[in-house]
């Protein structure tokens, strides 16, 4: 894997993973269920510095946010192992162009949004056509959950030969030892660096 330092950041893109209201928000799907985590709600203040910074060097901001694509009847068109392991979703959570699919305020608006009904960024998207359209060769990825969205996307990203560096505190899971441990398992797909060293990096101190 190539060092980071040397990629042309206006060919780098920030990719941040299902950092939206309903997962987010207190109004959100997962707030008004009392699941939630403070790891998890510090992420967009920690990572915006970045997306500015990135920004800055002519770099993009993408946001992959996870869909439930209402039936015909609205009601959404849920996974059965989700729908067992998250019983309290319903009709309007997770709903394109609704309050709690948005990207929270915090980052609020990326330069591209992915709409993604998996936990991969890259499963069935558009995310591939947005890269090569926008002249984007390598993503710096942070988001939720460590070991869902965000590792699936980072192995995925891997498997198509595009370079990442995943951001170890610019993601979160709802367990320490669960973020910890899959921060271990990636080591060898992906860089991995801190917020504070990637906004470094990116100002061009580091």
């Amino acid at each position: 894997m190539s060092d980071p330092k040397t990629w042309d950041l206006s060919r780098t893109a920030l990719l941040t993973i299902d950092l939206q209201n309903d997962f987010i928000h207190p109004e959100g799907a997962y707030g008004r269920a009392g699941q939630g985590a403070e790891s998890i709600a510090a992420l967009p203040d920690r990572v915006a510095p970045l997306v500015k910074a990135l920004r800055a060097k002519g770099g993009r901001y993408i946001s992959a946010q996870f869909t439930l694509v209402p039936d015909s009847n609205g009601e959404p068109l849920i996974a059965p192992h989700l729908k067992e392991l998250r019983p309290f979703l319903a009709k309007g959570d997770f709903a394109p162009n609704g309050f709690g699919h948005t990207l929270v305020d915090t980052l609020f608006p990326a330069d591209f949004v992915i709409e993604k009904v998996a936990y991969s960024a890259f499963y069935q998207t558009r995310l591939e056509y947005i890269m090569r359209a926008a002249g984007i060769d390598h993503l710096i990825v942070g988001g939720i959950v460590t070991n869902g969205g965000v590792a699936s996307t980072l192995r995925d990203a891997h498997l198509r030969n595009v370079e990442t560096v995943m951001l170890t505190d610019g993601c979160a899971a709802f367990k320490q030892d669960v973020h910890d441990a899959t921060l271990l398992s990636l080591g060898t797909v992906t860089h991995r660096m801190s917020c504070t060293d990637a906004l470094d990096w990116l100002e061009g101190t580091a």
